[in-house]
């Protein structure tokens, strides 16, 4: 059986990485329910269901072989005019970097667009969104725990750039742990 997070590569071919890269998709957009990677089996397990009136306002997943600050893979929204399923692979290119802080630490989103969508392939760039819908994002982030009484902090949204960085160091943090022995799930 494949694992989603250790056996799918997150290069595209033909295109550059970080820039575009695949994604595996955990939450469709419009879902009040919270999926995520169960780590040993590369399955997808409910958390919870999110006890605020909130629903993902975008696709909600991770970049296969990173390894995000938080010991995760590393996080990213999907935008595209559809809901994407569970455990679906899909072509995507960053266009921005959104970082909360949850539990006193950083936990980078990445924002990205799907690659084949006809509306968002056109964003290249965070500042090509209109505005409203990153107030959107950045409302459901800083609502979606408040009734499990959790506070996060989100920042202003960044630019592409800084979304690159984020990846290119969660790749190296990757290979480093799976090299040395110290990934967990493996």
């Amino acid at each position: 059986m494949i694992h989603a997070w250790h056996d799918v590569t997150p290069g595209i071919e033909g295109h550059e990485l970080p820039k575009q890269f695949r994604a595996v998709i955990e939450i469709p957009k419009g879902s009040s329910n919270k999926y995520e990677l169960d780590k040993p089996s590369g399955l997808l397990k409910l958390d919870r269901v999110l006890s605020s009136a909130v629903y993902y306002p975008a696709n909600y997943g991770f970049i296969p072989q990173t390894l995000a600050e938080d010991d995760d893979p590393l996080d990213v929204l999907v935008y595209c005019t559809e809901e994407i399923p569970p455990l679906t692979l899909c072509n995507a290119r960053a266009t921005g970097l959104m970082t909360m802080i949850d539990h006193g630490a950083p936990d980078h989103k990445i924002i990205a667009v799907l690659m084949e969508d006809p509306i968002y392939n056109e964003f290249q760039r965070a500042s090509d969104f209109p505005k409203h819908i990153f107030k959107m994002l950045k409302r459901f982030f800083a609502d979606y725990k408040t009734l499990e009484g959790k506070e996060v902090e989100v920042d202003e949204i960044m630019p592409a750039e800084a979304a690159y960085a984020v990846i290119e160091d969660s790749l190296t943090r990757y290979e480093k742990a799976r090299r040395t022995g110290a990934m967990k799930g493996l």
